[in-house]
């Protein structure tokens, strides 16, 4: 990643290229005032129409980056007025560009993207290129995984005060550390996801550590989301006049300190209305613990209960104790709705909207 004097050294040298403009520095760091500096004053030409610009660097691409640039960009426009408004990073997406055209801002970046308009000279719009440069995070995405249990936990509780505390209440909600032998996250995975976060616009630190945008976060989630890969997979066919068949789980998980979650698309019910089929669904770490005490026969033909071996940490994450069993929590039902066919991203807008409910009624 270009560091923001190396951009500069690449405009020195004529080396930024946006064909057909040509981009000259004229200036580091001009000023207007004692107080009111720019990075750069650089001249765009094309042929004999040549503007010149106020520019702001960013040697990161992003959405922090994008937005702080911005908000320097609309900040010193009073104090050059005779000039055009210009951001250059290592890289524009499609999104951002359209959004500096809203703004009457160009902006170039280092892959041969870029939007230049000087009102009654010239317009030049360009994209596609790819990305050169990576954000080289520390965690590659934080978005899936465990890391992703970060996110999950601001979707529980908006607001935390410091890092530390975030770091016990995911361990606390992760089952898998609380009732199996998973290792707790440290403090420095939370610390990268939470940068991240804080990049991506979702968290902010001010007054506290607070989530900002949790329709972002939902389709961050949902766009890195991959369904859980079972060890082993058993379908048996119980009776249930006895004992139902959650209370018979619910029995031998306390006894044998055994975790066993229903799945999102087996908790549907209790964020949402829809119609499942008879089968309840379940995560276990280990199901030969528990397959021997379960009355009833494996087989394919009409089902009412399928186990599910997986010791993935977030789909035992934030489970919900309710009715004397413990049910998916709303994030996973969206997560595994989202997954499926029409009818569950249907459905899924329900459980997105007791999400939201909670996250409002959490934040009075």
């Amino acid at each position: 990643m270009p560091t923001e004097k190396e951009i500069i050294e690449r405009i020195e040298r004529g080396q930024l290229s946006f064909p057909p403009l040509a981009v000259d520095m004229l200036q580091t760091k001009p000023c207007s005032g004692e107080k009111y500096c720019a990075d750069a004053m650089i001249e765009v030409s094309w042929g004999e129409k040549k503007a010149k610009f106020i520019v702001e660097f960013k040697s990161l691409s992003t959405p922090k980056a994008f937005q702080s640039a911005l908000n320097q960009l609309k900040f010193l426009s009073p104090y050059y007025q005779s000039f055009g408004l210009m951001l250059i990073m290592p890289f524009l997406n499609d999104k951002q560009l359209r959004e500096l055209e809203r703004e009457g801002i160009s902006g170039i970046d280092l892959c041969g993207n870029g939007v230049v308009i000087v009102p009654d000279l010239l317009a030049v719009y360009r994209s596609g290129g790819k990305n050169r440069f990576p954000c080289s995070a520390p965690i590659k995405n934080i978005y899936q995984k465990n890391s992703s249990m970060v996110g999950r936990a601001f979707l529980a509780h908006p607001g935390y005060e410091t890092v530390q505390e975030i770091r016990e209440k995911v361990n606390r909600l992760n089952m898998l550390v609380n009732r199996w032998d998973k290792i707790p996250m440290s403090l420095s995975t939370v610390s990268k996801s939470l940068k991240t976060l804080e990049d991506d616009l979702i968290v902010e630190r001010k007054n506290g550590i607070r989530l900002m945008q949790a329709d972002k976060l939902l389709d961050k989630l949902r766009e890195s989301y991959s369904s859980a890969i079972a060890r082993k997979k058993i379908r048996l066919k119980i009776s249930d006049k006895n004992e139902s068949i959650t209370k018979m789980l619910w029995r031998l998980s306390q006894r044998d300190g055994l975790p066993i979650v229903a799945t999102g698309t087996s908790s549907v019910a209790q964020y949402a209305v829809m119609q499942r089929n008879g089968i309840l669904s379940v995560y276990c770490p280990r199901i030969e613990r528990i397959i021997e005490k379960i009355p009833g026969s494996q087989t394919d033909r009409f089902p009412n209960l399928e186990l599910v071996e997986t010791e993935d940490e977030t789909l035992f994450f934030d489970a919900r104790e309710q009715q004397n069993f413990w049910w998916a929590s709303p994030v996973q039902v969206y997560l595994e709705l989202m997954a499926g066919d029409k009818r569950d991203q249907e459905t899924a807008e329900q459980v997105k909207s007791f999400i939201m409910k909670s996250l409002l009624q959490e934040q009075q």
